[in-house]
């Protein structure tokens, strides 16, 4: 069983930074053993993609409407996984979710919603305009 556990929502202006973090932990749990991932849900809308990198750490997988705003970042000795997010927008507000998916191969990635097997409580992010 793995633990997600997500910090460092909170109420942020238009044009602001934020740095969400997500600390994992579980019975012989490895960061590197899974595909990690970020999500957002908004309300009244679909829980959505956000951002997602491989076992192997290698070159993340950004949905379009962050590209270039967002980075994830990862501690494997701390088993812990950051999500810089610049230049926020109102658009941007929405429950932000840590999830974590078996993955095969090193390299694979996870996109939709149903391959996460694990996830965090969230954390709220609000930004107003």
């Amino acid at each position: 069983q793995v633990q997600l556990v997500e910090s460092g929502g909170g109420l942020v202006q238009a044009g602001d930074s934020l740095r969400l973090s997500c600390a994992a932990s579980g019975r012989s749990f490895s960061i590197s053993m899974y595909a990690l991932g970020w999500l957002r849900q908004a309300p009244g809308k679909e829980r959505e993609f956000v951002v997602t990198i491989s076992r192997s750490g290698g070159t993340p997988y950004y949905s379009d409407y962050v590209k270039g705003r967002v980075t994830i970042t990862g501690n494997n000795a701390k088993s812990t996984t950051y999500l810089q997010m610049n230049s926020m927008n109102p658009e941007d507000t929405a429950v932000y979710y840590c999830a974590a998916a078996f993955a095969g191969r090193q390299e694979d990635i996870r996109t939709k919603r149903y391959e996460y097997n694990f996830w965090g409580q969230g954390t709220q992010v609000t930004v107003s305009s």
